[in-house]
C-alpha cells in the first residue's frame, strides 16, 4: 500500500471511509475506482497515490473491522484469560456491541461479503475463525453449568452474535439509545434467557 497526504481533505483515511460508503451503498462489485475518484472529485491516480488497488481498500476495510473484533475474542478465550467463560462470553458480547458501534460501516461491508475475491474468503476465514471461538466458550459456560445444556452451542453463538450483527441494519449513533445501553440490553436480554433455571 502507498503513503502519502495526497490532496488536503482526502487523505488516506478519508479516501477509505468514502470507499466503504460506496461498497456499502453500491456492492463492492459494482464499484469501480472510477467511482470512487468521481464521488470525491479526484482522479483515479489521487487514488492509486493512495491505494495499490480496489482489493487494497476492501482488505483494509474489512481489517477494520475484523482486528478489533479478534482481539476481543482473543482476549475472552487466550490462555491469560481471567473468569469463567460465562463470563467471558457475556463481556465478548457487550465488547463486541462497542466494536460495531465504533466501526459500523465497516462492520456492515464485512457482513456483506461472500467470498467473491480472494480477499473476501480470507475474511470468511476469519470469521468462521470467530465463529469457532465463540461456540467454544458457549460450550464452556454450558460445561460450568451457567448455561443451559439442551441447546447446541453452534447455534447459541450464532444467535447471539446475529443479535449483535443486526445492529448494523438500526442503529444510529444519533438515535435514542447510545453504545452502552444497547450493549447492556442485548446482553440481559440474550444471558437472562440462556441462564439454566
Amino acid at each position: 500500500m502507498r503513503r502519502g497526504r495526497g490532496r488536503p481533505g482526502y487523505d488516506q483515511a478519508a479516501v477509505l471511509r468514502t470507499a466503504v460508503e460506496l461498497f456499502n451503498r453500491r456492492g463492492y462489485d459494482a464499484t469501480s475506482v472510477g467511482d470512487l475518484a468521481k464521488e470525491l472529485g479526484l482522479t483515479k491516480s489521487a487514488i492509486y497515490h493512495h491505494f495499490a488497488s480496489k482489493d487494497d481498500l476492501l482488505r483494509l476495510a474489512l481489517a477494520d473491522a475484523l482486528d478489533e473484533l479478534t482481539e476481543v475474542v482473543s482476549e475472552a478465550v487466550g490462555d491469560a484469560a481471567e473468569g469463567g467463560a460465562y463470563d467471558r462470553l457475556r463481556e465478548v458480547v457487550r465488547r463486541s456491541v462497542e466494536v460495531l458501534v465504533a466501526h459500523q460501516p465497516a462492520v456492515t461491508l464485512l457482513l456483506r461479503v461472500r467470498g467473491n475475491t480472494p480477499v473476501e474468503v480470507e475474511a470468511l476465514k476469519r470469521r468462521r475463525w470467530l465463529d469457532e471461538q465463540l461456540a467454544g466458550l458457549v460450550r464452556a459456560a454450558v460445561a460450568e453449568g451457567a448455561l443451559r445444556d439442551d441447546l447446541p452451542p453452534e447455534l447459541v453463538s450464532r444467535l447471539l452474535f446475529g443479535m449483535v450483527n443486526s445492529l448494523v441494519e438500526w442503529y444510529r449513533p444519533d438515535g435514542a439509545f447510545d453504545a452502552p445501553a444497547v450493549a447492556a440490553a442485548l446482553a440481559a436480554t440474550a444471558f437472562d434467557g440462556l441462564l439454566r433455571r
